[in-house]
């Protein structure tokens, strides 16, 4: 299985000639050779994981191609067919199983509404958690898509999740609200982390690939 990351949040797993897609969001550039897109995750509502502009590409491409995410973005997404999944949940489409874990997503501020929110384990190897810490309790995880930065990141709690998590590998996403500076800057921390457990760390661009 490949994993690609693209800007802020967005992934694509590649695996036999099938496709799948995690957080297309405002942030990302529109994405292209998309005809093998067997499936599209959505972790949660919050626009720069997802958008209008982004499903009716992806559906253009692929017709048909099943939305799975929480019901907080099926009431968002008014229109579209979203299959909703929630922690605990298991599916398996076009050669991919994933499994779903967290919940909520982490707090912002006292004065903005918690939406619902889902980590994803995809084939038992590659776990993004959304913008969440939500550790997937009893799972070996291979790789991990540890967020960099965010509203409601703090560092130090970052480093926690890795350290938590102890994955064999990680790399940084969720990263387009920060610095060229403050992204390297994390990544040496979230490196750390990883190093903690025996990992080790890659450092993805827009663009890049791993074969996990």
């Amino acid at each position: 299985m490949r994993v690609t990351k693209f800007e802020h949040a967005a992934l694509r797993l590649d695996a036999n000639e099938k496709t799948l897609l995690i957080d297309p969001g405002s942030f990302t550039a529109p994405l292209d050779d998309l005809a093998d897109l067997v499936g599209v995750v959505i972790t949660h509502e919050h626009p720069d994981h997802w958008t209008a502009d982004h499903f009716d590409r992806l559906l253009h491409a692929a017709p048909g191609t099943p939305i799975f995410a929480p019901a907080g973005v099926a009431r968002a997404a008014e229109g579209y067919d979203i299959t909703v999944v929630s922690p605990g949940g298991t599916v398996d489409v076009g050669g991919f199983t994933l499994r779903f874990f967290g919940g909520s997503h982490e707090v912002i501020h006292s004065s903005l509404p918690t939406v619902e929110n889902v980590g994803v384990l995809v084939n038992d190897e590659l776990y993004y958690p959304g913008d969440s810490y939500a550790v997937p309790e009893g799972v070996a995880v291979g790789t991990l898509a540890a967020p960099l930065g965010a509203p409601w990141l703090k560092i130090g709690e970052a480093m926690d999740f890795v350290l938590a998590v102890a994955p064999r590998r990680s790399f940084g996403t969720h990263d387009m609200t920060l610095s060229v500076i403050g992204k390297n800057m994390h990544r040496q921390r979230l490196q750390w982390a990883t190093e903690q457990g025996g990992g080790e760390f890659f450092v993805l661009e827009p663009g890049d690939s791993l074969d996990l």
